[in-house]
């Protein structure tokens, strides 16, 4: 009988608080994750680039790109409209999007919702140039894909000729 008053006594009401997270302890963690998967895929691009035997230059956000033919005329601005010929594929060859099915396109730089890494690539460019662009995940279409041909946290390579710019 003692023994159960003991063990009655033991288990008291005592509450112990719950332990709050740290939300910068939670921030640190997703930048190292983040961290991790950016240095990841670079190092899947720059593996990439070496099987092609490319040599690409790249900007500091990430982007490279190798001009194929260089041009003569005029280099688009930011707020310029620009038409462009165009094949987006992933790293493993899967072609996902081509001007030679759908058409040359035309978009307003850094003032339409595509990806960030086009607007970046087009202002290198001057009319008449066809190069070739790999973009990170970050500066394609992220961490969500395209919801129709290219999966989340996917490079592409983009090939562009600028064709105008109004």
């Amino acid at each position: 009988m003692g023994l159960l008053f003991f063990l009655f006594l033991s288990c008291g009401n005592e509450v112990t608080p719950k332990k709050q997270n740290d939300p910068s302890q939670f921030k640190q963690a997703l930048e190292k994750v983040n961290k991790y998967e950016v240095e990841k895929e670079s190092d899947e691009i720059n593996q990439y680039i070496a099987h092609h035997n490319w040599q690409m230059e790249k900007t500091g956000t990430g982007l490279r790109y190798l001009f194929l033919a260089k041009g003569k005329g005029a280099q688009p601005r930011s707020g310029d409209f620009v038409k462009v010929n165009y094949k987006v594929s992933l790293l493993d060859g899967t072609e996902c999007y081509s001007s030679d099915k759908d058409g040359p396109k035309e978009f307003k730089v850094e003032g339409e919702d595509i990806e960030s890494g086009l607007h970046e690539a087009v202002l290198l460019m001057h009319v008449g140039d066809k190069a070739k662009f790999l973009l990170p995940s970050y500066m394609a279409h992220g961490m969500h894909g395209d919801d129709a041909k290219i999966p989340a946290l996917s490079a592409i390579v983009v090939d562009l000729e600028l064709l105008e710019v109004k």
